[in-house]
């Protein structure tokens, strides 16, 4: 898909350059076939709504690693809340049980808090990607058709 973008501004480009010059003109405008380049521009109009679907998809997955990491999160602490419950119960190690459960809940509360940062900044990293991709191409089209209406005076 970014190929067939890539390719049709190339030609968009190619269109430009080799087209027949406009006799006694000062500004080097050319003759050119606007049905065809409203043909390419169509074309990579309808390429573009595909990086923007791929963005929605990695916002997706972005809210699945989190729901998952949240998942793993809440049975951590479920299981360290029992095994804190289990030791509770047994007098004579009611101290240490406390201590370990609250270590417990905290390591799983820094391993959850990790998890998140790192969900968060692969998820970022790739938006960004996806952002730039789209940027270039958005501002190759404004470049394209401003050569385009140049070209048309």
């Amino acid at each position: 898909m970014e190929q067939r973008i890539d390719d049709l501004i190339l030609e968009l480009q190619d269109m430009v350059n080799n087209a027949k010059a406009v006799p006694l003109s000062k500004d080097k405008k050319v003759l050119l076939s606007g049905e065809r380049i409203f043909e390419i521009l169509d074309e990579i109009e309808e390429n573009l709504p595909k990086e923007i679907r791929q963005a929605k998809g990695i916002v997706s997955d972005r809210d699945d690693i989190l729901a998952e990491a949240k998942r793993k999160e809440e049975e951590v602490i479920r299981q360290a809340e029992a095994r804190r419950k289990v030791m509770l119960s047994e007098n004579e190690i009611v101290k240490a049980a406390q201590a370990q459960a609250k270590e417990i809940i905290a390591a799983a509360k820094k391993k959850s808090d990790d998890m998140h940062k790192a969900a968060n900044s692969y998820v970022a990293n790739i938006m960004e990607r996806a952002d730039e991709t789209i940027s270039s191409y958005a501002k190759e089209i404004k470049h394209t058709r401003q050569e385009f209406r140049n070209a048309m005076k």
